[in-house]
């Protein structure tokens, strides 16, 4: 059988998949929740939810420090992987001894063809695809502001998610016009910078930096003009099937904060 991936390469798999190692968090969550209990043999230390699934399932590293010896040894008959959270070099390398697939998304039509394709290679076709329409039927009910906006997704230095992301494609969902130019991705912002973007909301985001409390009294004190909330970014920028629970969050965002 041959499975073309987002970045175009093709693999061969001579029958559906039984040992499956999936090296992103969203990506083994949603292989999860297509009930692939058995045939999921390795994730990656940051593949956390569901619970049970971080507890009984091998740890093959980081997304971006992957243990090669450990995958060789569980001897997957397929590995799962993404252009943006895994690095180039390993990938490489695993691909000389194994198949992999890859995704690439920069937004929700991405991530539905992902989860599309994803379960016509796992032979699970029929619940990725009630997976992919009850996200995309969710979508038709969200609520939308119109408002500025920047997404931080890490400090000491501050970067920002932009325009060319995930993320700033579920801001422009939800109606936040994103201060940083359109192609950008994830740049490097000064203080002054932040102070000179001057945008009406500043989301502080729980991953990859753990932001809290403290650092919305920092920043709001520095830019007394915008709004400083803490988000949930897994439901920011998880593409898999925890994009089922995103609409309602974004909803309750929306009428908690009355942007």
């Amino acid at each position: 059988m041959l499975f073309t991936d987002q970045l175009n390469n093709s693999i061969v798999l001579h029958s559906y998949p039984k040992r499956i190692i999936s090296i992103v968090p969203s990506q083994s969550e949603l292989l999860w929740d297509l009930g692939l209990r058995e045939e999921l043999v390795g994730i990656t230390k940051f593949c956390i939810h569901p619970k049970e699934m971080f507890d009984s399932i091998e740890r093959v590293g980081g997304t971006k420090t992957l243990h090669i010896e450990k995958i060789r040894a569980l001897k997957p008959d397929l590995i799962i992987g993404n252009k943006e959270e895994n690095e180039q070099s390993q990938i490489l390398e695993l691909q000389k001894e194994f198949p992999v697939w890859m995704s690439d998304i920069y937004n929700l039509e991405d991530a539905l063809k992902m989860i599309e394709l994803v379960g016509e290679l796992v032979n699970q076709s029929s619940n990725a695809n009630r997976i992919k329409n009850q996200i995309q039927q969710s979508f038709f009910c969200l609520q939308k502001v119109s408002k500025t906006g920047l997404y931080l997704i890490w400090n000491k230095p501050y970067m920002a998610a932009g325009g060319a992301t995930f993320i700033g494609d579920m801001l422009q969902k939800i109606g936040v016009q994103n201060v940083l130019q359109a192609n950008s991705r994830y740049p490097e912002l000064s203080l002054d910078e932040i102070k000179s973007l001057n945008p009406g909301v500043i989301f502080l985001s729980s991953e990859p930096y753990p932001f809290k409390e403290e650092h919305i009294k920092e920043l709001q004190n520095e830019l007394p003009n915008s709004k400083v909330i803490l988000v949930d970014g897994e439901l920011f920028s998880w593409y898999g099937s925890r994009l089922e629970k995103s609409v309602c969050y974004f909803n309750e965002l929306v009428k908690s904060y009355n942007y």
